[in-house]
């Protein structure tokens, strides 16, 4: 056991575990933060993406300990409640979700997208997410809320 200093969603904080610990598992279990989803356990499905150092990353795979320098932003850091980020309120507003276990891993994936390329383009879309599965959607509403997340965030600037 070791005493690993975080800082997740701006908040510094201390866990006193194994080092090599997937960073998914201490989110859910130490930190408290269940947004980051639990599924395949080997990087294929991305219901687990997080953002460190602002890169989308499969926190299944990576271990606490080789994070524990970096920013680790969950869907919680984005926003919550009445105060969502510009890709959660598109998800909302264009209906993309269905069964919701996913959408974790997919607005994460699409704020790495879109903090990379503001604009992108259907097929860039397509692939900035490719490394996440949803086993509900065909993609067509997933794609239009970036879309409109991308819109939102030009309107505003």
């Amino acid at each position: 056991m070791s005493d690993i200093q975080l800082t997740v969603n701006g908040e510094s904080t201390s866990v006193d575990v194994d080092p090599h610990r997937p960073l998914r598992d201490v989110l859910r279990q130490e930190v408290g933060l269940t947004g980051t989803k639990a599924s395949c356990d080997s990087g294929y499905c991305g219901a687990c993406t997080v953002l460190v150092d602002g890169d989308a990353t499969k926190s299944c795979l990576v271990t606490v300990g080789k994070v524990a320098d970096g920013e680790i932003t969950t869907i919680e850091g984005l926003g919550s409640g009445d105060n969502l980020c510009d890709t959660q309120r598109s998800f909302v507003d264009c209906f993309a979700s269905q069964c919701g276990y996913c959408m974790p891993g997919l607005v994460v994936a699409a704020e790495d997208l879109l903090g990379e390329n503001p604009s992108p383009t259907d097929e860039e879309i397509r692939e900035g997410i490719s490394g996440n599965i949803c086993r509900c959607t065909g993609y067509v509403k997933i794609i239009d809320a970036i879309k409109d997340a991308a819109e939102a965030r030009e309107e505003t600037q």
